[in-house]
């Protein structure tokens, strides 16, 4: 039997947490993927200040299902000590956040170099993230992402397969996927699925890469859904709509564009339109 729990990155709703709040309590969500928070990034938050945010969502009936880090989201060539103690914030705020996962990445790679030089370098860096996170009781999930190591199903299946170790999961977006040409279901699904642990609910178009509300694209999403409910998934489905110009996703996307994009005002309405749509998928399901 599966448990699907509905998430989401809030601050695509709107930059404040209370406004946040506010239509996620409208929509019956009481989980956030934190990754903005009061204008500003979560995991640059003090450790005070995110006891505040703690404090702030336990009176409201709120939990993360995640802490939508950063992490692995810089050049393969920049310095990594620095990133590294950056990542043991992380861990710090998850543990105050009273969640098991952090969202995190493998790395941008120089444009147009092979990504199998940088293979030995992703794997020390991750090997560095576990070594920091033992004990913790943090499971750290990978998320494809175009431009960085694990950005297709294969080399995202490389990197767990050498890593192997149970502390690492993967979050499966299938729009992301979709961005960099790879088919998500059932191919990418088939090859990740041993490893699939979370769930980011984003659709796109192959033919331009736009994103669209789920089921409206190629990503194949009422597929994927249906296959996990088939093979008794319990865990996240995590929002991440992208159809709003939410604030700070120039500083997080290093190709991001206002094309197709509605207002900041309008995130509300866009993150109820993905809401909506992944209600639709999971409805037909029964």
């Amino acid at each position: 039997m599966s448990k699907f729990i509905i998430s989401g990155f809030a601050d695509e709703i709107d930059p404040m947490l209370d406004k946040q709040m506010a239509t996620l309590d409208e929509l019956g969500v009481s989980y956030i993927e934190m990754r903005g928070v009061d204008d500003k990034n979560l995991c640059d938050c003090t450790l005070d200040e995110a006891r505040a945010i703690k404090a702030r969502l336990d009176s409201r009936g709120f939990k993360l299902s995640a802490v939508g880090s950063p992490i692995g989201k810089i050049q393969i060539t920049d310095d990594f000590a620095p990133h590294l103690e950056k990542f043991r914030h992380a861990l710090d705020i998850a543990e105050i956040m009273e969640t098991k996962y952090i969202r995190m990445f493998s790395f941008f790679m120089p444009k147009d170099s092979d990504p199998a030089q940088w293979r030995d370098e992703v794997i020390t860096r991750w090997n560095g993230f576990i070594e920091a996170a033992k004990g913790r009781g943090i499971t750290l999930l990978h998320e494809n992402e175009k431009g960085i190591y694990g950005d297709i199903p294969e080399r995202c299946l490389d990197l767990l397969k050498a890593l192997d170790n149970p502390m690492v999961r993967a979050t499966f977006d299938p729009a992301n996927f979709v961005q960099c040409g790879a088919k998500p279901f059932p191919d990418g699904y088939e090859l990740l699925k041993d490893y699939v642990e979370y769930v980011h609910i984003k659709d796109a178009r192959f033919a331009d890469g736009q994103v669209v509300p789920a089921g409206e694209g190629d990503g194949q999403v009422p597929g994927l859904i249906a296959a996990l409910h088939a093979a008794g998934f319990e865990g996240f489905l995590s929002l991440e709509p992208h159809l709003a110009d939410f604030s700070g996703f120039k500083a997080l996307e290093t190709d991001a564009s206002d094309d197709g994009k509605a207002s900041q005002a309008e995130g509300a309405r866009c993150f109820t339109v993905a809401h909506s749509a992944l209600k639709k998928i999971l409805a037909g399901l029964n």
